[in-house]
């Protein structure tokens, strides 16, 4: 069994249709740029509300990562 390092790193998705589309939003562009994401942790959900509705929903996400070699 080798050791591995973890890194986490912290990024906001935001999405005008759901909180679940907002997490996709997050994890699928960081994936272009970061490999080997195993997990993620929701820390803070917030929105922005437009003439008395939701307009845009924002998720606070941990992302980790195990590093190259």
């Amino acid at each position: 069994m080798t050791n591995a390092v973890y890194k986490v790193i912290d990024v906001v998705g935001s999405s005008p249709t759901s909180i679940e589309d907002a997490i996709q939003c997050a994890v699928s562009r960081t994936a272009q740029t970061v490999h080997h994401i195993g997990w993620f942790e929701v820390t803070e959900t917030r929105g922005h509300i437009v003439d008395g509705k939701v307009g845009h929903y924002q998720v606070h996400l941990k992302l980790g990562f195990t590093l190259d070699d």
